[in-house]
């Protein structure tokens, strides 16, 4: 869902403090250790960014992003390492690369990297995710309805994307929770239904109801009824509390 990001980093705490951050922000967001396991993940997911460490056990950095250069990969390729010599940066970018960070760095300027990164990315028909009246700009991860700003948290705003890559579907709660949270759902947390009742009275203040309980079985995006359509699950009164269905 949303904007897929690989990170190929060997430090923990430096990964796991850039993963989180990342998530936070909204992205979807995948760590390889090494660089064997960075090159298997390279190869075979559909990334829309790599951030990408030098020195690596395994596999170094510069070797990687050359393999994946010559394997017709096209996502972006953020360095992100102590090697920050000009000529180390002249290496990495003719090697493919297309952005360097050398560390230590500041998350602010780390993620207006990737956001400019994703940005510049030749997709812009992908960059755009709409359904009905509701739009998300993926790169800016931002969300219009009826052409007005909606403002999202980065977990509402994750939320909000899954749904439109899945109109017409019953998701259980099982399957957002997993997808979103990147959490094993537990059947007792009320999280979900909280963040499903705020992004409704988000949605809401702009137009009818368009995430639809389904009684037992989770949530269904669809797009609002049409005016004067009479009743329908879509405007029904008292759907939007917490604790409409467990």
């Amino acid at each position: 869902m949303g904007i897929r990001i690989l990170i190929v980093e060997d430090e923990a705490e430096l990964a796991d403090f850039v993963v989180r951050g990342l998530r936070e922000e909204g992205f979807t967001v995948e760590h390889a250790a090494d660089g064997d396991f960075g090159w298997a993940a390279m190869r075979s997911g559909e990334w829309d960014l790599i951030v990408l460490d030098w020195w690596l056990p395994g596999e170094e950095g510069l070797s990687l992003v050359k393999r994946y250069r010559g394997a017709g990969g096209t996502a972006p390729v953020l360095f992100l390492t102590a090697r920050d010599a000009v000529p180390d940066r002249v290496r990495g970018l003719d090697a493919g690369a297309d952005d360097y960070l050398g560390k230590p760095f500041a998350f602010d300027e780390l993620l207006a990297r990737v956001r400019a990164l994703v940005r510049r990315r030749d997709r812009s028909a992908e960059m755009t995710l709409s359904h009905g009246d509701i739009t998300i700009d993926l790169a800016a991860q931002r969300a219009r309805r009826a052409g007005k700003p909606l403002e999202l948290t980065a977990k509402e705003l994750a939320l909000l994307t899954f749904f439109l890559r899945h109109p017409g579907q019953v998701l259980s709660r099982t399957r957002i929770y997993d997808h979103v949270w990147d959490e094993t759902f537990d059947g007792l947390s009320n999280t979900l239904e909280v963040h499903v009742m705020e992004l409704r009275r988000k949605l809401e203040a702009h137009g009818p109801r368009v995430i639809q309980t389904v009684r037992g079985r989770g949530y269904m995006y669809e797009a609002a009824p049409s005016p004067g359509s009479g009743s329908g699950s879509g405007s029904g009164s008292g759907s939007g509390s917490g604790s409409e269905d467990s």
